[in-house]
């Protein structure tokens, strides 16, 4: 999937606002219904929103096509610096996400040495149609929402790994709270994968440092390294160093 900048805002405002017309897209974005019309229909295909005639409707925010196209080009620059993190030839564990999966997408192209040991199904698949890497898929109860495997299962599976670094993402941050997500099932999934790994690497545009979960899936303190983009708050940037993570910029 490839979206370019005008794209992208249609997707925001869609993000938005959940249901916005043809008319007002072009007016705001000064360009022509008909140019509208095919973006509309190109994100329509990806399935990345709904559109009716006249309208875009916003998808399920849990569908991963939805979450990827949402600030894709910062994504891919937090993606492309977490896979330099990445040693030759190393294991590592990678949870569900959209900036995990753009990460999984750029080992797959860049890394085919690295093993990849996942519980999302939209990775698995994904990467394995782009490069040659081993992928273990974890197993567990199906979500098929999020294309994600959840439950007890993934817990005893996972138990079977211990790799060096472990990338995912969040759908929020509170201070002293920590990161938090918005899924039962998939939080717990995450909270397993953690005990697996020695090091713990968020991944995550400064978007979602503005966003609360309904429940944390890790402390700030178990942390070891961000990678996020430079409109974080630099109090808050502060904040992770004085808990000793590593904190990575990307512009």
């Amino acid at each position: 999937m490839k979206i370019n900048k005008r794209q992208a805002q249609i997707v925001q405002i869609v993000d938005v606002e959940n249901k916005v017309s043809v008319n007002d897209l072009a007016r705001r974005l000064n360009i022509s219904e008909v140019t509208i019309r095919k973006d509309l229909s190109l994100l329509s295909e990806y399935g990345i929103l709904i559109r009716e005639h006249g309208y875009a409707l916003k998808k399920n925010t849990s569908d991963i096509t939805n979450r990827l196209s949402i600030n894709y080009d910062i994504k891919c620059k937090i993606a492309r610096k977490a896979c330099s993190l990445i040693d030759p030839n190393e294991t590592i564990l990678i949870a569900s996400g959209s900036t995990c999966a753009l990460l999984a997408e750029e080992i797959a192209k860049t890394r085919p040495s690295v093993t990849i040991i996942t519980n999302s199904v939209y990775i698995a698949e994904h990467a394995s149609k782009i490069g040659k890497n081993k992928i273990i898929l974890l197993g567990g109860e199906y979500q098929s929402d999020s294309q994600v495997m959840v439950g007890p299962i993934v817990r005893s599976s996972v138990k079977q790994f211990y790799v060096n670094k472990i990338f995912l993402g969040t759908d929020g941050f509170m201070k002293k709270a920590g990161f938090m997500g918005s899924d039962y099932s998939r939080t717990e999934a995450i909270r397993s994968m953690i005990e697996s790994a020695k090091n713990t690497i968020v991944i995550t545009d400064s978007t979602k440092f503005d966003k609360r979960g309904l429940l944390v899936q890790f402390a700030d303190n178990q942390v070891d390294e961000l990678v996020t983009d430079s409109n974080i708050d630099e109090e808050l940037k502060n904040y992770f160093i004085r808990l000793g993570v590593k904190v990575h910029i990307v512009d």
